[in-house]
């Protein structure tokens, strides 16, 4: 009867500790949802509401609409999400260190033109988004920053009359299967490779397993799995020891 009550109490103290140190979800993770406020007006890429190709000085949000394993899909919002300004396609690129905080890159233009929109690095992650641009602009791009610019090949509308707000969007669709190489300065078109910076080889495998888990991967329902599994046994132990008695 002691080896039952000692077998009850170990259960009920694992199913406790299931339920005490169950993470909590964080809601803002997979889709990287960050506050930008911009001091001036910046240039985005990608599919964008008429008139936005220039967002002005403000505060906007970013979040990850799409996660696939070599392409992500950011949608800029305003700060309260009730519009998408735009759906810009946007390819990994590595940093050796990452920060505990939100990084913006552009590319420096000259006096009086805003900065262009580079790459949007979340905190603490390796990986960040280097963003594409259309055909035509990354060729002027890369002349007048003198770096190489991501672009697709392919055409794909600038311009929408409305917000893009799914994955399933025609548009969204296309932006997922273009093709992407770089433009560089001397005209010269180069594949992806030559540009976007791939992970060390030994950072490889683990930064690629934390980026490749699917947007709802959690520990919590694991947790959850073995505490459900804790009270069961708890349970039965419990019923055992009353049919001994």
């Amino acid at each position: 009867m002691s080896i039952l009550k000692t077998v009850s109490t170990t259960v009920f103290g694992l199913a406790l500790m299931g339920a005490v140190f169950s993470p909590a979800a964080k809601a803002d993770d997979w889709n990287r949802k960050t506050k930008i406020t911009f001091s001036g007006p910046v240039e985005i890429p990608g599919v964008h509401l008429k008139g936005w190709a220039v967002l002005p000085a403000g505060t906007y949000i970013f979040k990850i609409l799409d996660s696939q394993s070599d392409r992500h899909i950011v949608q800029i919002f305003n700060e309260d999400e009730t519009t998408v300004y735009a759906t810009i396609l946007a390819i990994p690129n590595y940093r050796l260190n990452p920060t505990d905080k939100t990084v913006i890159t552009f590319r420096e233009r000259p006096a009086g033109e805003p900065e262009a929109l580079r790459a949007w690095f979340y905190p603490g992650r390796n990986w960040g988004e280097e963003f594409v641009y259309p055909k035509a602009r990354a060729v002027e791009l890369a002349k007048t920053t003198n770096t190489p610019i991501l672009f697709m090949p392919e055409e794909v509308p600038v311009e929408v009359s409305q917000p893009i707000l799914t994955a399933d969007t025609p548009v969204v669709a296309q932006l997922k299967q273009v093709p992407v190489q770089a433009y560089k300065p001397t005209g010269e078109v180069v594949d992806l490779a030559a540009v976007v910076t791939p992970p060390p080889a030994e950072a490889a495998p683990a930064s690629t397993i934390a980026d490749a888990l699917p947007a709802t991967s959690s520990t919590l329902p694991l947790i959850a799995m073995f505490g459900l599994l804790a009270l069961g046994g708890a349970f039965g132990a419990r019923m055992l020891q009353k049919r001994v008695l």
